[in-house]
């Protein structure tokens, strides 16, 4: 393989090319970046003064696409950055007509825009809404989580929403699809104690339709749980005869989990275990299963023993 061998001079001299070159491209990069120019920026629509007597449907997408005049710096940060760009639409027109005119609102669309970063045009120009009657709708709140509680902790109470309800407001074909508002989603991981937050609902994706409030305060109890064994007395339903039965043994044993603070006053009041004759009767069986008709709430049965009862049937 060939090496071209260059002498001192002739390295100065390249390198010194070499210089005068990136230097001359970055110059006329410099110079070609800080002329002007005109570039399509896509921007998403946000409304403000809303006309309160008429509810509206956009007929169109909630995105623009924007004609800017900028430099090409401007340009090529625009491209770089991906953050969502909004411009801010003035509807008190639709007060008595259905209908807005972007190019109208330039002046003050530009006004929060950056001063050399100036839109020119908007694609479309005019955006088309849709009216009917606004109708009022109070709805349950509807809490999303998804909760991981530490060993040996669960929820040990009903979750509390204050409020409870929340008043939406809009068009009533849209109104008589709503049944419930969901909150933001609830993440929590390793909980060991009870949750107390405010949380925000989720926005609503339709210009024309208001929620009120915009959050909730949500309490989720959360207690340590421990095993319990109580002794159930078995109570024979279906004896439609009334035939003197004997069932043996007339208590079973129940293991379950409870919560710390619920522990002592949980006792064989809150439980109803019951044996159905008709299982003999109808079903031919030779023992009753045992089933638990009433148990503590929030509380996990772990064993009833036995499962099954024998009996006796005098005539």
């Amino acid at each position: 393989m060939a090496i071209i061998k260059l002498s001192a001079i002739e390295r100065r001299r390249l390198s010194a090319f070499i210089t005068c070159l990136v230097v001359a491209i970055l110059a006329w990069v410099f110079t070609a970046l800080s002329n002007p120019y005109k570039f399509t920026v896509k921007q998403i629509i946000s409304f403000k003064n809303a006309p309160q007597k008429r509810a509206f449907h956009p007929l169109q997408s909630d995105t623009v696409n924007t004609i800017v005049q900028g430099s090409g710096w401007q340009m090529l940060f625009s491209r770089m950055n991906d953050d969502k760009k909004v411009i801010e639409v003035d509807l008190h027109t639709l007060e008595n007509r259905n209908y807005v005119v972007l190019s109208s609102q330039l002046k003050q669309i530009n006004f929060k825009k950056q001063i050399n970063n100036e839109i020119i045009a908007v694609n479309p120009d005019t955006l088309f809404f849709d009216f009917s009657s606004r109708r009022v709708k109070k709805v349950p709140v509807k809490l999303i989580t998804l909760l991981k509680y530490q060993k040996q902790f669960a929820q040990s109470a009903p979750v509390s929403i204050k409020p409870a309800f929340v008043t939406i407001s809009g068009p009533a074909e849209i109104l008589s699809k709503i049944d419930s508002w969901e909150t933001d989603s609830v993440v929590l991981n390793g909980l060991n104690e009870s949750y107390n937050a405010r949380v925000k609902l989720r926005p609503s994706t339709e210009g024309n339709l208001e929620v009120l409030p915009k959050s909730v305060m949500v309490n989720i109890p959360v207690d340590e749980f421990t095993e319990k064994t109580l002794e159930i007395p078995v109570k024979l339903i279906n004896n439609h005869n009334y035939y003197d039965v004997k069932i043996f043994p007339q208590k079973v044993k129940v293991t379950f989990t409870t919560s710390l603070t619920k522990y002592p006053d949980t006792n064989e009041d809150v439980f109803e275990a019951v044996a159905d004759l008709d299982k003999w009767k109808l079903g031919g069986y030779s023992v009753l299963p045992v089933k638990l008709t009433h148990i503590p709430s929030y509380s996990k049965i772990v064993k009833v023993e036995p499962r099954n009862i024998d009996f006796i049937v005098k005539k």
